[in-house]
């Protein structure tokens, strides 16, 4: 059943809109960066984001009252046919709104974000943009594996959380559970989320960004039936749990519980109240959140910009999601100012591409539209046109440090070949699949000229097929896609012999060694603490990281590159011209990092160190035709000489299934190569938590349902990469070199 509301509950804040419009209010407060909230909605799947979403937008007077949360006709952040039909979110929607607390108005810039761990990628870009996140948690189903990522992901950028127990409307109706039941559940709930908090969060944050029941940093209610309460707010009017059935009895008609839940429990006042109190100002968020988001130099002119988020300071704007108009083809690029004012026309330079563009148009959200402003300042989440960058570019005046990349929690790891039914498309196939790779980065996109192999990987099956079915259904392109394939990683398991790479004109000799990387360092470059790229000379922050995850003094200041999770070290003595050849030699381990010698797949957790060279004398003798394939061919023997292996990627899975088929499920982890890590039972539901490996998945939803009779469901918890089967390596290894067309000497 749709709960619908009535129109005129909300004519008070109709009222209010009439006298100033909205769009002029947002224009007003959008300076006053006291009075602005950057948040997210973050939460496991079909656990009520847009829902709730909805009937914010409704009480700012930005949809039909009788629409909010309604399926067919509400659900306002969904912009896309797909996510109308499978009723979920894909895309991370921006909507802004104007609210009224304690006689202030409140700017309030709210990012809906997707629940499926598919499209975990959008949550994380989401995350960059915004200061806090309302975490919803259902109040039957309780803290799910996706509730545990998107935390991380808000952690990880420093994003404050509050907590949100939807669905209360399933304890009362369906579960009938008394008010003591009732507050029993949510303690537990509320314990569990906190000890998340404590375990993720980084030392100063872990007791600081505990909720709390008391201060109202909980909140509970139902965004369907559009009610919410905390403590406090039930303390000021005067409500108790029992009141709570009222909502739910049957003796009372429509017309009195809505003005009942309006008066005393309004989702709109309730959680406003919470935002405003408890998430921060970009003022307040900007102070804590820059050291950890930008690594340039704080003491600087725009370091101090940025932390003070000066609106007269010189502009610095981050893109966290791209939208390509359909009609004209436009990129409108959405994200966070940090500092300074944008105006249309203004000429800004891209630190990512290294190019100067201009800004055609500036806009602001208005509920979901984006409309024209003449100049937006800094602390607001904004859009602008004319600039064609990548999500995650950041944009300045001058030159500057650009933001850290935004690291997302799971790697693609399902890759399938895509084709056009007619060769004719295939030129506008290309432009496609790149419109696509930049709308959605966490797709990424391989286009092999040679091989005329077109490839997209994706997070998982469901992932891959929206991207299909929208090229088809959205771009018009008729495409088809082949059985699913999976990404490897390659590695070492001992240091290799020193081993040396010549030249073609046999003049410059590289001395080569290979041995895998620490997993101290390997798990910081992969937390974002030790920082992708090539390394500045006397870069004293990255040597005091190393140090202190026990690298020795000499081998930290040795460091000049890390590249996709592997370093390289420079430990030659007193050669002369090093200094002419290092960019090359750099250039040739990227290249090795990104096809390993085994079978031409990603290599992974390398430590590489050139230990001497011998150079010719003159320049024209070592260029890149003669660097190139000397340090190819040195690195691809050392590595062969330091037990080669193959990882694959395995998935750790919480499923859930009743008791009774608890037996199917473990027959079917068993039949996948999977490995049980943990079972436990609650009341006629089991919860069995087990690692897979992805190349046994494909199919696996429907696996599932087959040994459960429809009714098991399993969440991703984690992704890794871990060592494949000895038996299974050689297969494995042949199989894609087949694929790949590679010869025996490639």
């Amino acid at each position: 059943m749709i709960y619908i509301l009535d129109v005129n509950v909300y004519e008070g804040i109709y009222k209010m809109a009439t006298n100033e419009k909205n769009f002029d209010k947002i224009k007003r407060i959008m300076k006053d960066q006291n009075h602005i909230r950057n948040i997210a909605t973050s939460a496991h799947i079909h656990h009520g984001k847009t829902a709730f979403t909805d009937n914010l937008l409704a009480a700012a007077g930005k949809l039909a009252a009788k629409n909010a949360g309604d399926l067919e006709a509400g659900m306002a952040t969904w912009q896309h046919a797909d996510e109308q039909e499978r009723l979920l979110t894909v895309d991370a929607a921006n909507v802004s709104m104007v609210h009224e607390f304690n006689k202030e108005e409140f700017l309030v810039n709210l990012i809906d974000t997707p629940g499926h761990v598919d499209f975990s990628g959008n949550v994380t870009r989401a995350m960059r943009a915004i200061d806090g996140t309302i975490v919803l948690v259902c109040a039957s189903e309780g803290i799910m594996p996706q509730t545990e990522t998107v935390l991380k992901q808000a952690l990880r950028e420093r994003v404050r959380p509050v907590l949100f127990i939807n669905k209360v409307d399933r304890l009362i109706k369906e579960l009938k559970l008394n008010p003591e039941q009732m507050q029993e559940r949510f303690k537990k709930i509320i314990d569990e989320f906190n000890t998340l908090v404590a375990n993720i969060a980084e030392q100063e944050y872990k007791s600081k960004w505990q909720v709390n029941v008391s201060d109202g940093s909980v909140a509970f209610g139902s965004a369907r039936d559009n009610w919410a309460l905390t403590i406090p707010f039930m303390k000021k009017k005067n409500v108790s749990f029992s009141d709570i059935y009222k909502i739910y009895d049957t003796k009372l008609s429509e017309e009195e519980r809505k003005e009942w839940v309006w008066k005393n429990a309004s989702l709109f006042e309730v959680m406003m109240d919470v935002v405003i109190k408890h998430l921060p100002s970009p003022l307040e968020a900007q102070k804590y959140r820059i050291p950890k988001i930008w690594k340039g130099d704080i003491e600087s002119e725009f370091g101090k910009d940025l932390l003070s988020c000066n609106q007269g300071g010189e502009p610095a704007f981050v893109i966290t999601r791209i939208v390509i108009e359909p009609r004209s083809g436009k990129e409108i690029s959405a994200g966070r100012l940090w500092s300074g004012t944008l105006k249309p026309g203004t000429e800004v330079y891209l630190n990512l591409a290294k190019k100067k563009q201009r800004i055609q148009q500036v806009m602001v959200y208005d509920g979901i539209k984006p409309e024209l402003v003449e100049e937006a300042s800094a602390g607001n989440v904004i859009a602008i046109s004319g600039v064609t960058g990548e999500a995650g570019e950041t944009i300045t005046l001058n030159e500057q440090q650009p933001f850290e990349e935004m690291k997302h929690i799971f790697q693609p790891v399902i890759t399938k070949a895509i084709s056009v039914e007619k060769s004719i498309d295939l030129p506008k196939l290309i432009e496609v699949l790149r419109k696509v790779a930049k709308e959605d980065p966490s797709i990424k996109v391989k286009i092999d000229e040679e091989t005329g192999e077109n490839l997209i990987s994706g997070m998982g099956e469901l992932h891959l097929e929206i991207i299909e079915n929208r090229i088809k259904t959205e771009k018009g392109v008729e495409v088809k896609t082949s059985s699913p394939i999976i990404v490897y990683r390659e590695t070492v398991m001992k240091k290799s012999n020193v081993e040396v790479g010549r030249s073609p004109n046999k003049h410059n000799d590289f001395f080569i060694q290979i041995e895998p990387l620490e997993d101290s360092v390997a798990n910081a470059i992969e937390s974002g603490e030790i920082p992708e790229g090539r390394v500045k000379k006397k870069d004293n922050r990255l040597f005091e990281t190393l140090t202190s995850l026990g690298v020795a003094n000499d081998e930290a200041r040795q460091y000049r590159n890390i590249f996709m999770g592997n370093v390289f070290l420079d430990k030659t003595k007193g050669e002369v011209h090093i200094g002419e050849v290092i960019e090359m030699i750099l250039d040739a381990f990227d290249m090795v990092m990104k096809a390993g010698p085994l079978a031409r797949e990603v290599c992974t957790k390398l430590k590489v160190s050139v230990v001497d060279m011998k150079l010719h004398e003159d320049a024209i003798h070592r260029g890149p035709a003669q660097v190139y394939p000397a340090i190819r061919e040195a690195i691809q023997s050392a590595f062969r000489n330091a037990t080669p292996v193959l990882f694959e990627p395995v998935q750790t899975h919480v499923i859930e299934a009743p008791t009774e088929y608890m037996g199917e499920v473990t027959k079917l982890v068993s039949s996948k190569r999977g490995q049980l890590l943990d079972a436990r039972q609650e009341g006629i539901v089991s919860f069995i938590k087990a690692k897979i490996p992805v190349a046994e998945m494909i199919g696996w939803s429907s696996d599932l349902r087959s040994a459960t009779g429809g009714r098991g469901v399993s969440s991703l918890l984690e992704q890794q990469f871990e060592r494949m089967p000895n038996e299974l390596q050689a297969k494995v290894i042949k199989h894609i070199r087949q694929r790949k067309g590679l010869a025996e000497n490639q």
